[in-house]
Parts: C-alpha cells; structure tokens; sequence
C-alpha cells in the first residue's frame, strides 16, 4: 500500500512515485512559503547592509576621513555586514559595502574611504 502524504496537506498522494504533491493548489503554496522565508532572510540582510551603507556615506562626504570605531558602534554600524574585503600589497585590509569601506586602526579609530572607479 502507498503510504506517500502530499508535503503541504498531508493527505495520501496517488499517482506517479515521484510525486510530492496532491495537486498544483499544494504545491504552489508550499513553493510560495519557501520562496518568502529565503526573500525574508534577504532582505534582512539587505536592509543591513543599506543601513551600513548610509552611515559610511554620511560620515565620508569626501573620499578619506579619519573616525572613530566608536562613533561608528554609537550610529549602530554593524561590522559584521560587508560586500567586499580589499587586501594590500602592503598587508592592509580594507572592508567595504559597496563603494564605501573603511581599514580599522590599532588604536580604536578607523579611516574612511571610497573606491575610485
């Protein structure tokens, strides 16, 4: 006896073994809720890293400036949001979102920057 259940009702699934589904009502909704939780998840990063975008623009109105990383935290800047990392040949590490980024500094400040095109 076929003991399959439909993912999103639960009820028997008759048919080809393979199936997963009772009809295209089920399906599209389970589709549909899987589709909402990933586009959740993406826009709360998103949001993050918009966020973080505007403080670094705010606070860099030209292309370099020197700031504290505590003023940074005050204007809740998250730094575990980035879109890039540059390294030097140097051995410098610049974090970036977007055009904007920033190089920390031993001495609790950090430099602003933005990427030239």
């Amino acid at each position: 006896m076929d003991k399959r259940q439909c993912l999103q009702c639960h009820e028997p699934i008759t048919g080809r073994s393979d199936k997963r589904f009772c009809g295209d009502k089920c399906r599209n909704i389970y589709n549909n809720q899987q589709r909402r939780e990933h586009k959740r998840n993406v826009y709360k990063v998103n949001k993050r890293l918009l966020h973080n975008y505007s403080i670094l623009k705010k606070l860099n109105p030209n292309y370099k400036t020197n700031v504290s990383r505590k003023k940074l935290e005050d204007a809740a800047f998250s730094f575990t949001y980035i879109t890039s990392i540059y390294h030097t040949e140097a051995g410098k590490t610049y974090y970036f979102v977007y055009d904007q980024g920033y190089i920390r500094l031993e001495n609790g400040w950090c430099i602003l920057v933005r990427r030239r095109e």
